[in-house]
């Protein structure tokens, strides 16, 4: 019987990322996730399935192009708005998706000839994702780096994520896995021996308000991470700092309380203020903007809740 060939969906592979782990690192990213963050700045990860996006600035107009009007089995794509294109010049006509009927069967983005229109979400082998890894080999090496799988949420996805995580430790190459860790443990459980470090999320210590915010409660999500201590897991904590959801100095004491409880498991809490520039992601999949949209937090802020978890005696940096 022929061994099963194993696939991940991926939207993107970044290679010379230096800030999902140690070091110089390769990271994939694989579709899907159970959470519904407000503030998501890759709203393209949260689809499991693959989907088309619009990049409206790219788009030829109907005149010069138009391909896809008649590539759309469903027709989907009819004549939009007049718009200037962004380098001048006269008006174009643009194209609307009608995403009701549209099934994301992707004819009217093979058709496009100014790649407005692309489908994001490929269907990889664990053999096609280690050709890419092994190139970057080099880099590893000399910087002390490796892979990151990362999403959406990667153990999602967990058949394929312990496939390659476990081909990569064959070649002796350091992995980080960064999750939610909103998945039952038995999936961590299952990923454990092949993984050096969690890159580990935190977004709020309230449940209730994790729940309103993010989709779920944290409950499943804070037993993980003791879990994963408690199993001699190594961890790097990320907390997001979002304005009016966790920024309050009574959210960073209750973060540092946590964190404190298996810092010995810990290397490192990785802070990441929030910002907007994933906006135009939300307008290429034509959905609503994102429910939150907040002032970036002041350098002054940052730094205050920096201290605020250094005083539980942990180490801190800021992304």
């Amino acid at each position: 019987m022929s061994e099963k060939i194993v696939t991940g969906k991926i939207y993107d592979i970044q290679g010379f990322s230096v800030h999902d782990g140690p070091g110089i690192r390769l990271t994939v990213f694989l579709k899907g996730c159970p959470l519904h963050c407000l503030w998501c700045h890759s709203p393209e990860s949260q689809a499991f399935h693959t989907e088309l996006n619009w990049m409206e600035i790219r788009c030829a107009g109907i005149k010069l192009c138009g391909n896809c009007l008649d590539a759309c089995p469903n027709g989907a794509i009819s004549p939009g708005i007049m718009k200037k294109p962004a380098a001048g010049g006269d008006e174009i006509q643009l194209v609307e998706v009608n995403r009701s009927i549209c099934v994301n069967c992707g004819n009217c983005a093979s058709a496009c000839s100014s790649k407005a229109l692309y489908m994001c979400g490929t269907d990889y082998t664990v053999d096609e994702v280690m050709d890419r890894v092994m190139k970057e080999q080099p880099f590893f090496k000399r910087s002390g780096g490796g892979v990151t799988i990362s999403g959406g949420e990667c153990l999602c996805q967990p058949e394929f994520t312990r496939a390659l995580l476990k081909r990569c430790k064959e070649n002796g190459i350091h992995t980080a896995v960064d999750t939610s860790g909103a998945v039952p443990f038995s999936v961590i459980e299952s990923i454990l021996l092949y993984t050096d470090l969690f890159l580990y999320d935190l977004k709020c210590m309230d449940s209730d308000l994790h729940k309103k915010a993010i989709g779920i409660p944290n409950e499943l999500i804070l037993e993980n991470a003791k879990k994963i201590a408690a199993n001699a897991g190594r961890l790097q904590i990320r907390i997001p700092i979002i304005p009016r959801f966790n920024d309050s100095e009574e959210s960073f004491d209750r973060f540092g309380a946590f964190i404190r409880e298996i810092k010995d498991s810990v290397d490192v809490v990785q802070l990441l203020p929030y910002h907007n520039m994933g906006t135009v992601k939300w307008e290429r999949l034509q959905r609503n903007a994102p429910v939150l949209e907040a002032v970036v937090p002041s350098d002054a802020l940052v730094r205050e809740r920096k201290a605020r978890l250094e005083s539980y005696g942990l180490k801190v940096m800021i992304h």
